[in-house]
C-alpha cells in the first residue's frame, strides 16, 4: 500500500494551467481552520443561548440537554468511518461535503420553531461535524513535512481551543442584539468562504486501497458508540446508579469491545478494517487518545459549568458571561502552538505531563470560586487553565496522528476527533452529576422539590427560601462546582502520570509505514 499522497487527476494535468498555490502546507492549515472553528464554535454556544432557546422554543429541561448532546451523538457515530471514507474517496471532498451539511443543519436549527425539529437538526449538524473534523488532520498530515507537522497540529489545536472558548462570548454578543437564532446564522458566511477557499486551494489527498469496504465495522462501532455517548448523556436525566444508564453504557461497552475482537480478525484475513489495530501499536496511539480524551473532559465541562455559574449564581448577563470567560480563548491563541515548541524540544511525554499538570493546577485554583470571589483571581486560573489544555491538544495530536503512517491519517483523525467527544459528553455529564449530587445531598433538609433541585443544579436558587435557607443552598451548588472542578483536576493528574510512564522520551519514533 503506498503511503504517498495521491493526487486527483486534475492535479497532475498540465500543473501551471492548474492553481500552483493547490496543496501548499500554509495555505492546507487555512483551509481546515474554517471547518475546525465551526465544529469547536458549536460545541459551545448552546450553553449561552440555552435559556433564550427555551423561552422562545418551550423546551423542558430535557429537551434542552438533548439540544446541547445530540450534536455530540452524531459526531460520536460519524468520526472514524468519515476518516476511512476520506482516506480512501478523498479527504477534500468530504471534508467540503461536511461543510455544506453543516450549513445546511445551521441554517435548518435556526429556522426551527419545536424542541423536536431542534434536536434533529442538531443530530445532521454533528454528522456533518463529524464527517469534516478527520480531513482537516489528514490533509495537514499529507502536505505538512514531518519537521513542520508539529507546529502545524499547534496551530489546528489553536484553532479548535479559540473556537471552544470564544463560543461563549460570541454567543452572548449575538444573543444579545440579534436572537438566539443567529447564532447559528452566523456559521453561513464562514461556511461559503471556506468553501469557496477549499475548492479553490485544498489538495485532493486521498490513499486508495483495495479490498472490500469493511460494512460490519461500520455498523458494529456506530451501535458501540452511539449506546456509550446515549447512556452517557443520557445519566444526567436517568443518574449514574439507574440501571438504564449502567445497562445501556454496559451494551455499548461490550459491543465496541466485540468491535475491537471484529477488526483483528478481519485485519489479519484480509486487512481491510476500518479501524487497523496496528495503529495502536505500542503505547503512543492509545495514550494521545487518553490525553486528548480527559483534556476534553476538562474543557467541556468546565464550559458547560461556568456559564451557568457566572448567569445564574453572579447575575451576570449572557454577553457578560461570556466577556468573563475571555481569557481563555484569547490565552488559546498562543498555548497551542507554544505546546508545539515544546513537543519539538522536549517530546511528547514531557510536554503531556506538563500541559495536564498545569490543567490541573487551573482547576485547583477554581476551587476559590464563589458568588463573591474577586473576578481578577477567576481570570488568573482561567488563563493557567488554558495554557494547559491548548498544551495538551498538541501533545495528544502529535501522539496519535504524528505517530500514525500517512495512509491512515484519516482514522487517526477520526480516532482522535472520537476521543474528543467522548471525553467532551463525560465532561459535561459527570461534572453535571457531581454538581447535581451536591445540591442534592446539602439541601435535604431544605424541602426542594424536583424542578427547584435542577434549577439550583444550574445555580438558580428558588425564589421563595428565606435568606438562612437560600444562602444554604447556594452553599451546595458552590460546594458542587468545586467538587466538579476537583474530579476533573483529579483526572488530569492520573492521565498526566499515564503520560510520564507510557509515552517514549521522544516523539520521532513515527509510523511512516
Amino acid at each position: 500500500m503506498s503511503t504517498a499522497t495521491t493526487p486527483a487527476p486534475d492535479a497532475t494535468a498540465s500543473p501551471p494551467a492548474r492553481l500552483p498555490l493547490r496543496g501548499r502546507p500554509a495555505l492546507t492549515l487555512v483551509g481546515v481552520a474554517f471547518g475546525l472553528f465551526l465544529v469547536g464554535l458549536d460545541a459551545t454556544v448552546v450553553s449561552i443561548v440555552n435559556p433564550a432557546i427555551a423561552a422562545d422554543v418551550g423546551t423542558t429541561f430535557v429537551q434542552l440537554q438533548w439540544v446541547t448532546h445530540s450534536y455530540l451523538l452524531g459526531l460520536a457515530a460519524t468520526l472514524i468511518l468519515a476518516g476511512k471514507l476520506g482516506d480512501r474517496y478523498g479527504h477534500r471532498a468530504l471534508y467540503l461535503t461536511g461543510l455544506v451539511l453543516f450549513t445546511v443543519a445551521s441554517v435548518a436549527i435556526g429556522l426551527s420553531s419545536s424542541a423536536t425539529g431542534l434536536i434533529a437538526f442538531r443530530v445532521v449538524q454533528g454528522v456533518a461535524a463529524g464527517i469534516l473534523m478527520p480531513q482537516t488532520l489528514a490533509m495537514l498530515r499529507a502536505t505538512f513535512p514531518r519537521e513542520k507537522f508539529g507546529m502545524a497540529v499547534g496551530i489546528w489545536g489553536g484553532v479548535s481551543s479559540i473556537a471552544i472558548a470564544v463560543g461563549p462570548t460570541l454567543a452572548g454578543a449575538l444573543e444579545a442584539s440579534f436572537g438566539w437564532q443567529s447564532v447559528f446564522f452566523v456559521n453561513v458566511p464562514v461556511a461559503a468562504v471556506g468553501l469557496v477557499y477549499g475548492l479553490c486551494l485544498l489538495p485532493r489527498t486521498s490513499f486508495p486501497a483495495g479490498g472490500r469496504f469493511d460494512v460490519r465495522g461500520v455498523v458494529v462501532l456506530a451501535l458501540g458508540l452511539v449506546a456509550t455517548v446515549f447512556a452517557i448523556v443520557q445519566s444526567e436525566t436517568w443518574g449514574w446508579g439507574d440501571a438504564r444508564t449502567l445497562g445501556l453504557l454496559a451494551v455499548g461497552l461490550l459491543v465496541i469491545v466485540g468491535f475491537v475482537a471484529l477488526e483483528a480478525r478481519t485485519e489479519s484475513r484480509t486487512g481491510d478494517a476500518l479501524l487497523p489495530l496496528s495503529l495502536f501499536r505500542g503505547t503512543t496511539v492509545g495514550t494521545g487518545g487518553l490525553m486528548i480524551a480527559a483534556n476534553f473532559f476538562v474543557l467541556m465541562g468546565s464550559t458547560f459549568v461556568l456559564p451557568m455559574f457566572f448567569i445564574n449564581l453572579r447575575g451576570a448577563s449572557a454577553l457578560d458571561a461570556g466577556l468573563m470567560l475571555l481569557p481563555m480563548s484569547a490565552v488559546s491563541i498562543v498555548s497551542a502552538p507554544i505546546g508545539a515548541v515544546l513537543v519539538a524540544r522536549l517530546g511528547t511525554r514531557t510536554t503531556g505531563t506538563l500541559s495536564l499538570g498545569l490543567t490541573a493546577v487551573g482547576l485547583l485554583m477554581l476551587l476559590n470560586a464563589s458568588a463573591t470571589s474577586a473576578y481578577p483571581v477567576l481570570a488568573v486560573a482561567f488563563v493557567v487553565l488554558a495554557m494547559g489544555t491548548g498544551m495538551t491538544i498538541t501533545a495528544g495530536a502529535e501522539a496519535i496522528v504524528g505517530s500514525a503512517p500517512v495512509h491512515l491519517a484519516g482514522v487517526a483523525g477520526g480516532f482522535q476527533s472520537t476521543c474528543i467527544q467522548i471525553g467532551g459528553a463525560l465532561g459535561t455529564a459527570v461534572m453535571s452529576a457531581v454538581v447535581a449530587a451536591n445540591v442534592r445531598s446539602g439541601t435535604a433538609g431544605l424541602g426542594l422539590d424536583e424542578g427547584e433541585l435542577q434549577g439550583l443544579a444550574q445555580g438558580s436558587a428558588p425564589a421563595r427560601l428565606d435568606a438562612v435557607a437560600a444562602q444554604a443552598a447556594e452553599g451546595a451548588y458552590v460546594s458542587g462546582v468545586h467538587a466538579a472542578f476537583l474530579v476533573a483536576a483529579a483526572l488530569a493528574v492520573a492521565v498526566a502520570l499515564v503520560a510520564l510512564v507510557t509515552l517514549p522520551r521522544r516523539s520521532a519514533d513515527r509510523q511512516d509505514s
